[in-house]
């Protein structure tokens, strides 16, 4: 089973399932990951926030989580998912949508 760290959290990528895109980064606590595995939708925990969250909570594109992986040390995780809409709170279809060049920014969506 996944170890999570002495916070109670795991490291999870998101990645779209059919094509291998990575989708985006966020923290998952034993109740997101139990959540998750429950309703078949991503759960993730907000540092933030401090509390649990379902992607697509407020704006409806939520992530429908196909596999979960796990790695080699089992402290980190690979989320396969069907995004139904963008990935980003921005609208951009995935987090990572800039690359560093140099000391810029570069869009690439």
């Amino acid at each position: 089973m996944p170890k999570f760290d002495a916070a109670g959290l795991l490291s999870a990528i998101v990645q779209h399932a059919e094509t291998g895109e990575i989708l985006m980064f966020a923290f998952m606590d034993r109740e997101a990951l139990d959540k998750t595995r429950e309703t078949g939708l991503a759960h993730f925990h907000s540092r933030s926030r401090g509390r649990l969250w379902m992607k697509g909570e407020s704006s409806g594109h939520v992530l429908r989580v196909q596999q979960v992986l796990v790695d080699c040390d089992q402290d980190a995780l690979v989320v396969e998912a069907l995004p139904e809409g963008p990935a980003c709170h921005t609208g951009a279809r995935s987090c990572f949508y800039r690359a560093l060049e140099g000391d810029e920014l570069r869009r690439i969506d």
